[in-house]
């Protein structure tokens, strides 16, 4: 495991969520040093703490994890179906459309 790498996706999208270290370290319950040694890679995470650093970042493990975040096809059905449950019958229409329209171009475009 590249504790380097890993701490520069951190980085990355701390920086994405426009996050100074010390912001993101507070979110988390850590000091600033803390959260700039595991950004360079000096320091090992611990599990909790990095689950926290992905949920204060709305991002999940594998994104911070891995260069490409392996894709769970089951997930992104179960996220689709919670958006659309949490909508209104005529919400959920036009985000069927859109999603429709979207599949349309994204097949126009390969």
């Amino acid at each position: 495991m590249n504790y380097y790498e890993i701490g520069q996706r951190i980085r990355k999208m701390r920086k994405a969520n426009n996050l100074s270290q010390e912001q993101l370290a507070e979110k988390i319950g850590i000091s600033t040093t803390h959260m700039s040694h595991i950004e360079t890679g000096n320091t090992k995470l611990s599990l909790p703490v990095f689950v926290e650093i992905a949920c204060a970042l709305s991002v999940q493990t594998d994104e911070l994890l891995y260069d490409s975040p392996t894709i769970n096809k089951t997930a992104i059905k179960q996220e689709i179906s919670d958006i659309i449950d949490s909508c209104s019958t005529n919400d959920a229409c036009i985000l069927l459309d859109i999603l429709k329209a979207s599949q349309i171009a994204l097949h126009k475009h390969r």
